[in-house]
């Protein structure tokens, strides 16, 4: 008779045997290795360093890597699986590595607690060689993604004049072949010496081009217009980018696709030098001012003829194509007899990349006191051309201002026949009269103080000032106790005070625009009752759009913002300085009507 094992007993038989082997698997010896993908490599080859263990652990303490630099890491991987009721389990951290100069350097212990207990990997020596060639075959991660990314700095022009718009565009190559997943700048250039505008825009475009040759694709990165403020050699910093990218390996997944592995990879733009020509001195004008490119002069009136005490407008106008906001605009010679106002600066001006263009004008107002005509003789404005390297003078014609009704004065000049203001004297048949012998002469009434309408005024002018000077107190508290309105206060005198400091300090750099950011700041905080420990320039932009500010007068206020800080590191001429005052007190005046 056959007897048949019960199911629930192999069951059992089973579960005990995995049991077993899982203890015994536990109870098998602690490994921690450390690993690396070669002893001897040349300076220009990476290094993968694995630290193994078999079983899991905490508090990983990896050593210092000293003649490294760390690329990546660390990254960490688990394996566990079970074969034939056998348990295996591996964890590893890997770093990937550059040696940072030749010779021999040792990777030194790393630490980990395993159950309570700590493990110590051994030491291994790595030997740094010169820069070898490596075969393609033999390329490893970090050398495909070398031959495949590239960033390119495209400068319009290597041989400009002194103050000549050129512009720099920075472009990330991508080869088809590998994948960018995300970018960072991790250092941007410091324009010194020049003059210089960013040109943002909203998203990146990734476009079809070459490189070398080759098919690649790219996207512009940053694009910047810059104005060269002295002659010579003048370099330009790179941008630096650290780049996370997916690169192709040799190896395929179960459908015969190409497996990718990731990687982290820093690129430079290089650094750039600028050979920048200094201004011809032959031929120079005497009145030119530093203007540079292309452009026509105007000079115009609202009105040529008007009354004495009546104002008109004269506008010294600039207009083309150069650098715009870099150069001082020719004066008026005006009669004494005219009374005329500072000038108000305007501009409407356009950035691109070939430079600036647009206009720039000073609107002048003119009050006669006196009738007259009054000649404004012409002038001229000088500015240099890079295109043809010579230099132009245009001048204005002479306007002539009729005064027609109002006071005379013997200094303003009339032209043709001068007429007389002189009236005759009618005789009346008597030329002189007796003295009255008796005078019509009446007695001043006495007026006495007592019981009169001032001495009642006067008894009861105490008891009426006593409710006034409660009110009056208690205003005066309540002013006092309103910390916020006078914070508001203090900050609005405060701004007043820079702005004028900021007057005074026109032509010393440091000082004028420290001035006028304490001007900016304090505005600023009065108007929307914040603290200066909240600026930055995002914030500022959102409580502008919250107030409904126009666009145009929040960007000219950041752009202030932004050359108070470009400031401390780039030259800024007394011209700019000028424009950025003007600039302030326009942009204050235009928030004053919409906060």
């Amino acid at each position: 008779m056959k007897r048949y094992c019960p199911i629930y007993l192999v069951a059992l038989c089973f579960f005990l045997g995995t049991h077993i082997s899982a203890i015994s698997q536990d109870k098998k010896e602690v490994t921690f290795e450390l690993k690396v993908s070669k002893s001897k490599l040349g300076i220009n080859e990476r290094l993968r360093v694995d630290f193994e263990m078999n079983h899991d652990g905490d508090n990983f303490s990896p050593p210092d890597f000293e003649g490294f630099r760390v690329l990546m890491g660390p990254s960490q991987s688990i394996s566990s699986s079970w074969i034939n009721g056998v348990r295996t389990y591996s964890k590893t951290y890997s770093y990937t590595l550059a040696p940072t100069a030749r010779g021999r350097f040792k990777i030194k212990q790393a630490s980990i607690v395993i159950d309570g207990q700590t493990y110590k990997s051994l030491a291994k020596e790595i030997e740094v060689t010169a820069a070898v060639d490596k075969p393609s075959d033999q390329m490893t991660v970090d050398d495909i993604a070398d031959e495949n990314l590239h960033l390119i700095a495209e400068v319009s022009k290597t041989r400009p004049y002194l103050n000549e718009a050129i512009s720099v565009v920075y472009k990330l190559y991508v080869s088809p072949s590998i994948n960018v997943s995300n970018f960072r700048p991790l250092d941007n250039p410091k324009y010194n010496n020049f003059w210089s505008q960013d040109m943002p825009f909203s998203k990146y475009n990734i476009q079809n081009g070459t490189f070398k040759g080759q098919p690649y694709r790219y996207v512009v990165l940053k694009r910047v217009v810059l104005y060269p403020q002295k002659s010579g050699k003048l370099e330009i910093e790179p941008l630096s980018l650290d780049v996370s990218l997916e690169v192709p390996t040799n190896k395929r997944d179960f459908f015969g696709g190409r497996i990718y592995t990731q990687t982290n990879k820093t690129v430079s733009a290089g650094r750039r030098t600028i050979d920048v020509k200094p201004l011809p001195s032959a031929g120079r004008p005497a009145d030119f001012s530093g203007a540079v490119g292309d452009f026509d002069f105007t000079v115009t009136t609202s009105k040529t003829k008007l009354n004495a005490t009546e104002s008109l407008q004269a506008k010294v106008e600039v207009k083309g194509k150069g650098n715009l906001k870099l150069f001082q605009l020719p004066e008026p010679v005006l009669p004494s007899s005219l009374e005329v106002y500072e000038p108000e600066f305007e501009q409407n001006v356009r950035t691109t990349l070939s430079g600036m263009q647009g206009k720039v004008s000073n609107n002048y107002t003119i009050v006669p006191s006196y009738r007259g005509k009054y000649p404004i003789p012409g002038i001229s404005f000088s500015y240099f051309n890079p295109k043809t390297g010579k230099y132009s003078t245009l001048s204005s014609e002479e306007i002539l201002i009729d005064v027609l009704e109002g006071p005379t004065d013997g200094s303003a000049v009339v032209s043709g026949n001068e007429t007389s203001d002189r009236q005759p004297v009618i005789s009346s048949g008597n030329q002189f009269n007796f003295i009255k012998l008796k005078p019509n002469l009446s007695a001043i009434s006495t007026d006495h103080f007592f019981g009169s309408t001032r001495f009642y005024l006067w008894l009861t002018l105490p008891l009426l000032l006593i409710p006034l000077a409660i009110v009056v107190g208690k205003k005066r508290e309540a002013i006092a106790s309103d910390v916020a309105g006078n914070k508001i206060k203090r900050a609005n005198k405060l701004a007043r005070k820079f702005l004028s400091k900021a007057k005074k300090e026109l032509g010393q750099k440091e000082a004028f625009y420290i001035a006028l950011e304490k001007a900016l700041h304090n505005y600023l905080k009065a108007k929307l009752k914040i603290e200066t420990s909240e600026f930055s320039k995002d914030k500022i932009a959102t409580l502008l759009a919250e107030r409904q500010v126009d666009t145009a007068t929040s960007e000219g206020f950041i752009g202030l913002l932004q050359n108070c800080e470009m400031a401390r590191y780039s030259p800024f001429s007394d011209v700019q300085m000028q424009q950025d005052y003007n600039k302030a007190s326009e942009v204050i005046s235009s928030m004053d009507k919409q906060l």
